[in-house]
């Protein structure tokens, strides 16, 4: 039981990182490889100031989500009038600084040894709860005018600019409200694994977790809640495999690309309307 409640909490941690992904991605089209930078910005802020300054927990993540915050202005406030193909180089350089930042910064964090002994105040529940918070926000800025802007903005940027809409502020508030949403799942991390070092934030998790989106289905958030779960859990279900896991996991991923282009879900969404009507034509069909 203990090992499934892991499984579960890691899976939420990185649930959140997908719905940042997706708000960036899904949402208004940019690609960002360094959405795990603020993964790790949001784990060591408040790492280092529960565990040096002794901070308490909640002043401690509100801290780091706000240098989160801080880390985005500065990366975005430059790169959204950017192509989009500049904009994925801009944040992977970024995401590389801030490993190597990590990396050398010996007196503060750790190095390359990384930061121990920091108190396990995350759990399964905690993560639960933060899960549905960050579920509900991304539900409400998609069904929000903001949401709607950010679909033309991915579908016809020029289009979206000839119709009034501010492209430039639109993606820097998109882009903000992902940091911020990363950083505290840093937050989560810390505290739950009590040990965090620069290795596990490189920009392969930012490609990851821009894989799952792109399998569930680049406009479903359903999508990227079931693609997350199925994808982040697999890995750790099929242990059994040994090192046969990953090719499993690799074809799985290979033949849903190639035999689901537009992903699992496509562009539907998972609604309690859409899931009465199935329930109704089950029971006709019955």
């Amino acid at each position: 039981m203990e090992y499934i409640l892991s499984t579960l909490t890691f899976t939420g941690i990185s649930l959140i990182g997908v719905l940042g992904v997706y708000l960036v991605t899904g949402l208004t089209g940019l690609f960002s490889f360094g959405q795990a930078a603020f993964l790790a910005i949001g784990a060591y802020v408040s790492a280092v100031l529960v565990k040096t300054f002794a901070l308490s927990l909640p002043l401690a993540a509100v801290v780091a989500m706000l240098t989160g915050l801080l880390a985005g202005l500065m990366v975005g406030i430059p790169t959204v009038r950017l192509r989009r193909d500049y904009i994925s180089l801009v944040t992977f350089g970024f995401g590389e600084a801030i490993i190597a930042t990590l990396n050398n910064s010996t007196n503060i964090t750790g190095g390359a040894t990384g930061l121990s002994g920091v108190p396990q105040y995350t759990n399964f529940w905690a993560v639960l709860a933060t899960v549905i918070i960050c579920l509900a926000i991304v539900i409400s800025y998609k069904h929000s005018k903001y949401g709607r802007q950010c679909l033309a903005l991915r579908s016809d940027e020029l289009a979206a600019k000839a119709m009034g809409i501010n492209v430039e502020r639109l993606k820097l508030i998109t882009f903000l409200i992902a940091s911020v949403m990363t950083s505290f799942a840093g937050v989560l991390y810390v505290f739950y694994t009590s040990y965090v070092e620069p290795g596990a934030f490189g920009w392969v998790v930012s490609a990851e977790w821009t894989i799952i989106v792109f399998v569930g289905g680049i406009n479903s958030l359903t999508g990227a809640v079931a693609a997350s779960i199925l994808l982040t859990g697999l890995p750790e279900m099929l242990r059994f495999a040994s090192e046969w896991r990953i090719v499993i996991y690799c074809v799985i991923v290979l033949l849903i690309i190639n035999f689901r282009p537009t992903g699992i879900f496509g562009e539907n969404e998972l609604s309690l309307r859409r899931i009465k009507q199935f329930i109704k034509k089950g029971a006709k069909a019955a």
